[in-house]
């Protein structure tokens, strides 16, 4: 991320920060619920994770990320619903 946004809105690059680390923490374990069979919750945890991934492309406005991730939350949730 370029300095000069982090430094033209400190707070959102604060918040970005916490959120990021969190959703990737969230989305660990995700994978570690899979790897030990904890299903639903895995499917919950990685929701989790994705959307805050989102959130960050939102902060960012980097619209790569929104995408990836929106993309994947939809086909989570399609995949919940119909499985």
């Amino acid at each position: 991320m370029p300095s000069d946004v982090i430094e033209s809105r400190p707070q959102t690059g604060r918040i970005a920060f916490v959120v990021k680390w969190a959703a990737s923490m969230i989305q660990i374990l995700g994978y570690t619920a899979t790897a030990v069979g904890w299903t639903p919750w895995n499917l919950y945890l990685f929701l989790i994770g994705v959307l805050g991934w989102f959130a960050v492309g939102v902060l960012w406005n980097d619209r790569a990320i929104m995408l990836i991730h929106i993309v994947a939350f939809g086909a989570m949730v399609t995949g919940m619903a119909t499985g």
